[in-house]
């Protein structure tokens, strides 16, 4: 119980005030398409150079979490994913928003973001030792398995269509292959100087999603759109709290899922959210009300991402191996300062890693309070008229996608990209099968490459990848999640055959 007498040093007034500035600045930023998680931790590191070690980290560590949960409401208002780990939000989430009910889905949001944040926390604080040992058994043959079971959520993720689902999953996939491949060298696809580096995961994201919401709005002149009409209902925080209590199926499953993943070291918040959301809806006995606007959907995918937060620190300050993009940033943050993450920071550095951790714990309750006051106030974007909206999300966007590597390669890119999507959607195809699949790709490919690299130095590829508890239980699960794809499938087209029968019997 250590950690209980560090909690003093967070209260003090420079640490305190750290705290909450990080805290409201990363919700803000989160909000903001294109700026990641870490992209702003990123952009506070100059800031703590001057700083205690302690009181940098408490200012980075609370705009990490404050800005995952800040991602939700662009994606809930716009159905622009203020990050990857939102893009599940998005899909009920802009729904919700769509009725009316804004402000309630971005009171879920965050509230289900709070709940997995602390959990996440809590289980850096009293398992990191235990947690760290688990995350080392994680190697090339694991991490490209688990790439797998997320390549098989594609052909049921929001997409009325299993077909089209997976089409749409492997255009993600082709995708992700263009440029340098990054172990051989060898160069793909590349038809453009813009395309060299590959296609960047934020500007694709924000011209699958952001240019076909602009273009759309657009398509329809001047005449009054839903969204035009919509009036903003007033949700009491009550209310909220009370759906989200009875939805603890959901809550239970984002929080467990984004705990394991976010554990294991490359994976990521945006494969947590998105395989939180299919297993959520996987066991939810209203399964067909996913994608409709359903709470179940934003409480799993919120409580996912920010429960994969504290996890992902774990092989960080124990192992110096980072477990997400952020959190190599956060190493970064920590070795200027002279602290080397390891086995002894908790006895060498002790009151700068527990001030760190506590401040993360206060953080996740900061947020919420201030999220959902931002909440009320942002809810009433849906009654901002469609022209002026259409031009603020394309300015946003563009933006967005020059921000990340000053280059106007990448807002070409993202243009492209959400024509083409546009396009794709009057056919009924989906972006988030899509953004799944580009993200997946490097993931699967460069773990199968060096798997078989290490292979071919031991006993072959089959026995690399096909043998081992850790391996064998991946590839059940991966199994189980096609059978019941297909299953689930055949099952929706008979009770739709039978429902189209005995409308014609009547």
């Amino acid at each position: 119980m250590e950690f209980l007498s560090y909690f003093s040093h967070v209260f003090e007034p420079v640490s305190l005030l750290l705290l909450i500035g990080g805290t409201i600045g990363g919700l803000i930023l989160g909000a903001t398409p294109g700026l990641s998680p870490t992209m702003a931790v990123a952009l506070l590191i100059p800031f703590t150079f001057h700083l205690q070690p302690s009181q940098g980290l408490i200012l980075l560590g609370a705009a990490y979490t404050s800005t995952v949960a800040g991602g939700a409401v662009s994606a809930i208002l716009l159905k622009i994913p203020g990050a990857p780990a939102n893009i599940a939000t998005a899909l009920d989430g802009n729904e919700m928003a769509k009725k009316g009910e804004g402000a309630k889905a971005l009171h879920l949001a965050f509230m289900s973001s709070a709940v997995g944040g602390i959990i996440g926390v809590l289980l850096l604080i009293f398992l990191t030792p235990t947690l760290a040992k688990w995350a080392l058994a994680f190697g090339p043959s694991h991490l490209f398995w688990i790439a797998i079971l997320g390549v098989t959520v594609i052909g049921t993720l929001d997409s009325k269509s299993f077909v089209k689902g997976l089409l749409s999953g492997c255009i993600g996939l082709w995708l992700s292959m263009i440029g340098y491949d990054d172990i051989q060298g060898a160069e793909r696809f590349i038809f453009t100087d813009a395309l060299t580096g590959g296609i960047n995961i934020i500007a694709a994201l924000i011209g699958l999603f952001a240019i076909p919401q602009v273009l759309d709005m657009l398509s329809k002149g001047r005449a009054r759109s839903a969204m035009d009409a919509i009036e903003v209902r007033h949700q009491s925080l009550t209310a909220s709290f009370k759906e989200m209590v009875s939805n603890m199926r959901a809550l239970s499953i984002g929080t467990v899922v984004g705990s394991i993943i976010g554990l294991i070291p490359g994976v990521g918040g945006q494969i947590a959210g998105l395989v939180a959301y299919d297993q959520a809806r996987k066991f939810s006995p209203e399964k067909d009300k996913f994608g409709t606007g359903h709470a179940e959907g934003v409480i799993a995918a919120e409580s996912a991402n920010n429960a994969m937060v504290g996890p992902s620190l774990v092989p960080l300050l124990t192992l110096s191996i980072p477990g997400s993009p952020t959190a190599a940033v956060l190493l970064g943050g920590l070795l200027i300062h002279g602290i080397f993450p390891g086995s002894d920071l908790f006895k060498n550095h002790a009151a700068v890693a527990w001030t760190f951790i506590d401040s993360m714990l206060i953080g996740q309750v900061l947020m919420v309070i201030f999220g959902i006051y931002i909440a009320n106030l942002a809810a009433k974007i849906a009654q901002v008229p469609r022209s002026i909206l259409a031009a603020g999300v394309f300015i946003l966007a563009v933006f967005g996608a020059y921000s990340v590597q000053q280059s106007m390669g990448d807002v070409h890119v993202m243009i492209v990209l959400g024509i083409a999507m546009y396009v794709l959607e009057k056919f009924g195809f989906s972006a988030a099968p899509l953004v799944l699949g580009l993200i997946l790709g490097p993931i699967a490919e460069s773990n199968f490459l060096q798997g078989s690299l290490i292979a071919g130095a031991q006993d072959g590829a089959v026995i690399y990848f096909l043998t081992g508890y850790l391996n064998l239980f991946l590839i059940a699960l991966v199994v189980a999640s096609v059978g019941y794809a297909f299953w689930s499938t055949m099952t929706s087209r008979r009770e739709l055959e039978k429902s189209q029968k005995s409308g014609l019997m009547r």
